[in-house]
């Protein structure tokens, strides 16, 4: 059951957690307060919770809600569900209530793990016969399980989506595996490589990317409770940390936050890697000026376990500005006819390959209008170069379109970007009577900048033209984001509806 470069993983997440526990290697060093657990420990606790569930008489590939921040008992319920052939619900714990009552209901769970800091949104948001789950004596061997096959159901996912119910993501324990193969195999991930995670594990980047990626390449995770920019390079120093998975904002901040790697730790560090949505071309140039730290853009979703296209380690090329090539699965550029384009035309993006969701829960119109045969549609634009590498153009439910042109915020936003004060940045649409729609753009600013939204709304005039320009850039205290940190720009319109534009 070694990693095979060339071929996905065999099996389910049950076999590989057998396999790695017979080596005793150290699984999980948890940042807060530096406890480790090994992979023997590990999988005890999870056969025990396994069994635990199996006993009282849930049905294999019932879902097993699970509301957690990061942390030991998280990492163990995980592995628990899974284990025991359950399907682990991971449970957005920012989403809100109604959010979260919804999961609970459309899921299906009869049970939860809940951590007592999410006991009150909960107890707020549970159907009325969710009972909260509370294993029994010490871990032990499993004495009941259920028999289960790569494809059965493994994880549940909601997607964060601004507009509707969120759909939710099923995995079978091979998608499951294949999303951590796909990250293990571009960033070339061994034993030895300990990764630190300060994303949300109930996001599909810090489930797969950190937790199946160390499972499947036999590494360790140093898991934070959750991003701090304070305290993120002291983590990454003390836990040994090889590598870290984060998201631009991410980036950002910490190119604004004081406080630098030490020399050991910045040696030892072989790359950092960004997800989620596009890193801005001259962030990532700061970034690595300041750091020393080569950042490796990437690209995943929910529905594909997370990563889809990488960029090179270095020395290989990395083409700034593009989330790279495809490691594991293929990529292709569907035209309007929903086939395939050829290299430099701009069209959809679409993967296929086996970390591929099985389905939307209970939602088979959304499943059959997400693929278009057997690949499945992203929602992304963007193009493909002669050397394979995707260039992401935009969104198609967030391009502006004004006086029937199509602007890519994208290109708004990387401009606003290249003022050294900007944080976060994000360009949206505002109807309007003259064009149709407009452009704005809202920012974040360093503490204590004096830069207004005039000046910023010059920049971009002088960069991509008048046309393409906001009309209005808002300048405020915090852009609305998911669970993940990436922006969420299509709400930004009804986050500044109350608020004067400035400059």
């Amino acid at each position: 059951m070694k990693l095979d470069r060339n071929t996905p993983p065999e099996g389910t997440v049950r076999d590989w957690l057998e396999y790695r526990a017979a080596t005793d290697d150290i699984a999980f060093i948890f940042t807060e307060d530096g406890t480790s657990l090994r992979w023997s420990e590990l999988r005890a606790e999870a056969a025990h919770i396994a069994s635990e569930l199996t006993v009282a008489g849930h049905a294999k590939g019932e879902s097993v809600a699970i509301l957690h921040p990061n942390g030991r008992a998280a990492v163990i319920a995980f592995y628990g569900a899974l284990y025991g052939g359950f399907r682990a619900t991971m449970i957005n714990l920012a989403a809100g209530r109604d959010a979260i009552a919804y999961a609970l209901d459309h899921s299906d769970a009869c049970t939860a793990f809940v951590h007592e800091s999410a006991a009150e949104i909960f107890a707020a948001a549970k159907p009325e016969s969710m009972t909260r789950f509370a294993a029994e004596g010490a871990p032990g061997a499993a004495s009941v399980l259920h028999d289960i096959t790569p494809q059965d159901h493994a994880l549940l996912m909601y997607t964060s989506g601004t507009t509707g119910r969120p759909k939710g993501v099923v995995h079978s324990h091979a998608s499951l595996l294949a999303g951590g193969w796909t990250t293990a195999i571009a960033h070339g991930l061994q034993p030895e490589d300990r990764g630190l995670c300060v994303l949300p594990i109930y996001h599909i980047n810090g489930l797969c990317v950190s937790i199946m990626g160390a499972l499947v390449s036999g590494g360790s995770i140093a898991m934070s409770p959750k991003f701090s920019a304070g305290q993120f390079w002291t983590d990454a120093g003390a836990s040994g940390a090889t590598w870290f998975s984060v998201v631009p904002t991410i980036i950002s901040h910490l190119l604004h936050a004081p406080g630098d790697p030490d020399p050991i730790t910045r040696r030892r560090l072989r790359f950092g890697r960004s997800a989620s949505s596009a890193l801005a071309p001259d962030v990532q140039t700061a970034f690595e000026t300041r750091f020393d730290v080569p950042i490796i853009e990437t690209m995943g979703l929910t529905e594909t376990a997370a990563q889809i296209l990488s960029n090179p380690l270095p020395p290989m090329v990395r083409k700034i500005g593009s989330p790279g090539v495809a490691y594991g699965n293929e990529v292709a550029i569907l035209g309007a006819d929903l086939r395939p384009c050829p290299p430099e035309v701009e069209g959809e993006i679409a993967i296929r390959g086996p970390n591929v969701m099985l389905e939307y829960l209970k939602n088979p119109e959304a499943t059959q209008a997400a693929f278009a045969g057997d690949w499945l549609r992203t929602g992304d634009l963007g193009r493909v170069d002669g050397d394979g590498y995707v260039f992401v153009t935009g969104r198609l439910k967030e391009l502006i379109i004004k006086g029937g042109e199509n602007i890519a915020p994208r290109e708004i936003d990387e401009a606003l970007y290249t003022h050294g004060d900007v944080i976060e940045a994000a360009a949206f649409a505002r109807p309007c009577k003259s064009y149709g729609e407009r452009v704005e753009a809202a920012v974040r600013l360093r503490d204590g900048s004096a830069l207004s939204g005039a000046e910023l709304r010059q920049i971009c005039v002088d960069r991509v033209g008048k046309f393409k320009a906001p009309d209005v850039v808002h300048i405020i205290d915090e852009l609305p984001k998911g669970p993940s940190g990436k922006i969420q720009r299509m709400k930004l319109a009804e986050v500044l509806v109350t608020l004067e534009p400035s400059g």
